[in-house]
């Protein structure tokens, strides 16, 4: 699929996922930099300034879902497409839909549903934000995204949230293909800001 751009925030504590993320991305021309928690996230997000943020659920310091709804209730990161990478269960779905989450891949990914998710919610952020007369355009109003806690997945004014529902897929990307050393000196925005964190996995 030639043509894929974009910047990717990816998030999650095991570097081997992290590495393996950004691989299938990268080679969709896509531009991937790596965070190891919601705290890096939170710490990285203004400079890096991505058109995606991907979250892990469960990570030390600060997991994906309280990294989302600290993100919707930025105004500056508010309006950010979020999809979560994770093995997630039923109440992990709900309550990312309660703080905006706006799409869902379940471990073990397929890596053309990833590129896929990605690209699609890539495309709809910068058509909202290029809609004129979006009343929630230009920075985030007091109410929808100040508590994180609307109904119906629209917390942070981002309307519907479509759902990549990969649970079901069965090819599973191939950890062992993602080399262990090195994955965050690679970067091609501007470097890893910041790998200590990462956690390789068996």
């Amino acid at each position: 699929m030639p043509g894929l751009s974009g910047r990717i925030l990816v998030v999650d504590d095991n570097k081997v996922i992290r590495q393996l993320i950004r691989v299938n991305l990268e080679l969709e021309g896509f531009e991937v930099v790596t965070a190891a928690d919601g705290a890096e996230c939170l710490d990285v997000v203004h400079q890096v300034r991505p058109d995606v943020v991907t979250l892990d659920v469960v990570m030390p310091r600060l997991g994906g879902l309280h990294t989302a709804a600290r993100l919707r209730s930025d105004p500056r990161t508010w309006d950010i497409p979020i999809a979560i990478v994770s093995a997630c269960t039923q109440g992990e779905v709900d309550n990312g839909e309660s703080v905006g989450i706006d799409a869902f891949l379940a471990k073990p990914f397929e890596p053309t549903e990833l590129v896929r998710t990605v690209g699609m919610l890539v495309r709809e952020g910068r058509q909202q934000r290029e809609r004129p007369g979006d009343e929630l355009r230009g920075g985030c109003p007091e109410g929808p995204c100040a508590g994180g806690g609307a109904e119906g997945g629209g917390a942070g004014g981002r309307g519907e949230a479509p759902r990549g529902d990969a649970a079901g897929t069965g090819g599973r990307a191939s950890e062992e293909a993602a080399p262990g050393d090195g994955v965050e000196s690679g970067g091609s925005a501007g470097g890893e800001p910041g790998s200590g964190g990462g956690r390789a996995a068996g």
